[in-house]
Parts: C-alpha cells; sequence; structure tokens
C-alpha cells in the first residue's frame, strides 16, 4: 500500500514539474514575441542590422546612450556617411547611430561602413516602408523635383527609437563640429516635444535675411488664403524654424501623439493644398509648424549654422565658420556636388565609398560666361 502512495506522489510531483516547465517556456515565448513586435513588427520600419562591436576603452559603458536619427537615401549616402564620421570623432560619449533607408540603399551603405574607419560605431539600420505615405503626399506637376520619401523619417521617430526617451535628429547635408553631448542635453521647456533653431533669430539668418522676404515666416510656407489655415489663427508673421537638426523629448512626442498630428495634416494638405507654393519642394516644414505653433523650445542658433547650400558663394567668413558647432548646407548646393560654399570643410569628414558607387563631383576646371 506504501509502495503505490510513493508511485502516486511521484506521478505527481512529475505532474508538476511538467507544468512548471511548460509555464516557463509559455512565459519565455511570450516574451520572445513582445520583443519582436516592438522591435521589428512595427508597420513600416524594419530593422534590419544592429551592430555593437565598439571598442570597451573608447566609451564608457556607464554613459547615457545618445540616439541620433539620420535619413541615408542612395543618391545621398556620401552626405550621412560625412556626418556620421563628424559626430563620431568629435566626442566620447555614448552615440547610437539610427540611419533610416530604402531596402535597396541597406548592402550598399553596410558595405561602406564596414569597409572604412566607421566599421567600429554602434549603428543600426532601418528600412522606411513608403507605404506610411500612402494618402498622406501627392507629387506636384510644377514641381521639379519628386517626393523624397525619406524626408518624412523625421514624423516617426517615437517608432525608429521605441525605447529612447530622448534623440536627435539630423539632415544628411551637416557636419558637426562640436560635442553632440552639448546638442543633447539641449533643455526643453515642460510640455514641448522638441527643440528647433529658429529662422529669425539664428545667427545663419542676420547674414542672409536681407533680400529673403517673407519666406522666415510662416505666411511663407503655409497658404493663408486657406479657410482651414486662417481658422488656426496662427500670426503669418511668426517666426518659422528649420526642422533640419532638432532634439526630441519622446516622452512628449508620444504623450501628445505628435506624428498623428502631423498625418493629420499632411493628409489634409493633399485634399486641400494648404501649404504654400512659393519655397518650392518644402512638404516637410508647413506640417511641423503648423502641430509646434507656439510649442517647441530652442537650441543654440550656433548648433544649426545654415544656409551653406543657398548659393555657390561664401556667406560666412572661416572665421565663423570654424566657430560653428554644426554647419548645414540646406538648399541645392551640396558639398558633394560641383559647386558649394565651404566644400573643402566637408570633404575633411568625407570618407571614400569602397565599392565606388558613390563619387564626388568636383569642378575641375572654371567656366568663364
Amino acid at each position: 500500500m506504501s509502495f503505490r502512495k510513493v508511485n502516486i506522489i511521484v506521478l505527481v510531483l512529475a505532474a508538476v514539474l511538467f507544468l512548471l516547465v511548460l509555464h516557463h517556456n509559455f512565459l519565455g515565448l511570450s516574451s520572445l514575441l513582445r520583443n519582436e513586435v516592438s522591435d521589428s513588427g512595427i508597420v513600416g520600419f524594419q530593422p534590419i542590422d544592429f551592430v555593437l562591436n565598439v571598442p570597451q576603452q573608447a566609451i564608457d559603458g556607464r554613459q547615457e546612450e545618445i540616439p541620433v536619427v539620420i535619413a541615408a537615401s542612395e543618391d545621398r549616402l556620401g552626405g550621412a556617411i560625412a556626418a556620421i564620421n563628424s559626430i563620431q570623432h568629435n566626442t566620447r560619449s555614448n552615440v547610437m547611430f539610427y540611419i533610416v533607408t530604402l531596402n535597396g540603399t541597406a548592402d550598399h551603405l553596410r558595405s561602406w561602413l564596414s569597409g572604412s574607419t566607421l566599421k567600429t560605431i554602434r549603428y543600426k539600420i532601418v528600412n522606411f516602408d513608403t507605404k506610411l505615405l500612402e494618402g498622406k503626399v501627392k507629387e506636384d506637376p510644377d514641381q521639379g523635383e519628386s517626393i523624397k520619401p525619406l524626408t518624412f523619417a523625421r514624423f516617426y521617430l517615437p517608432i525608429l527609437v521605441p525605447s529612447a526617451k530622448k534623440a536627435i535628429y539630423m539632415d544628411d547635408d551637416v557636419i558637426v563640429q562640436g560635442d553632440i553631448l552639448a546638442l543633447y542635453n539641449t533643455p526643453l521647456k515642460p510640455g514641448h516635444a522638441a527643440a528647433f533653431s529658429e529662422d529669425c533669430d539664428s545667427a545663419s539668418t542676420k547674414v542672409v535675411i536681407r533680400g529673403a522676404g517673407n519666406q522666415y515666416n510662416y505666411i511663407g510656407y503655409l497658404d493663408y488664403k486657406k479657410e482651414r489655415i486662417r481658422k488656426l489663427s496662427m500670426k503669418a508673421s511668426t517666426c518659422s524654424f528649420n526642422p533640419g537638426v532638432f532634439v526630441a523629448n519622446l516622452t512628449e512626442w508620444k504623450k501628445q501623439n505628435i506624428t498623428n498630428q502631423l498625418e493629420k495634416w499632411m493628409k489634409l494638405n493633399v485634399e486641400e493644398g494648404l501649404y504654400s507654393r512659393t519655397l518650392a519642394g518644402s512638404t516637410t516644414t508647413p506640417p511641423l509648424l503648423i502641430v509646434f505653433y507656439q510649442q517647441h523650445s530652442t537650441i543654440d542658433p550656433m548648433w544649426n549654422v545654415r544656409h551653406l547650400g543657398s548659393s555657390a558663394g561664401k556667406r560666412y567668413s572661416p572665421q565663423f565658420v570654424k566657430a560653428a558647432k554644426l554647419l548645414h548646407w540646406n538648399g541645392h548646393f551640396k558639398p558633394w556636388g560641383r559647386t558649394a560654399s565651404y566644400s573643402d570643410v566637408w570633404e575633411k569628414w568625407y570618407i571614400p565609398d569602397p565599392t565606388g558607387k558613390f563619387s564626388l563631383i568636383r569642378r575641375h576646371m572654371e567656366i568663364s560666361i
């Protein structure tokens, strides 16, 4: 009788042990599924590379990670490489680069990074799904250039860096000469989801404002003839800001549903044509101006010294350019092209493409007209 009891006890214990193992495996599977959904299962974005082979002596592991988001299109890939190189060489902070690109560019970008001195950086390549923009943008037959999907990546920062509380976004036509930590530490006022450099007050604008008309005010970006714009009661003379470089409080961004707000105005523009036609090709700035109207902080103007690409001539003194924390070649004249001011400053940070697909366009002789 006692032998049967022992057998029953053994069987009960085995059953309990089996259930415990099964429960543990189920929890492990649930955790795995959660991780998959939070990382690569978000609609529109698919992380396709993650490299963490940075030398231990270069970075203090206790430092806060600084997420830097840069969009990298195939035809401008050299710009993103130079920007990343300048950031990496001017800081000892724990920087993680989130490089947003399209599927066809990922292999080229990975080869460029792994075949150069940038092979030790910490980065994540994220694929941008252009389906996200369906119904939100439209081609304008009067504009010479087609819509560039990656310019809208900045609207989706919380999805790109889901675990971060704060992040930096910057365009690919920049060079960073200061320590990125200083920009990251920009104080944002309570309730503000982002900090931009305002056009009217920037050091850059004071040099180039003459003859610019109203392109530094809201009326230069939004069509105030439209009733929907007038109903917002935004002053047309309000100073605009440049969204090519900004610091985002992602906790506040999510709380205020900034991405949804931006998408709302993108859709309304498709339906009603709300953007001004005076600034050709400006499709990303108008919705940001609306959503962040009188609700944004400011960054140090020296962290977005811009308009270097507005003309081929030099607008600033060499001393001013040297003092700038960040140089921005916004405009048609890019530093990897034939004519751009201070392209020599940019070229110091450029790393030649080991695959040979991307090359600088340089004028070898002056042509007199």
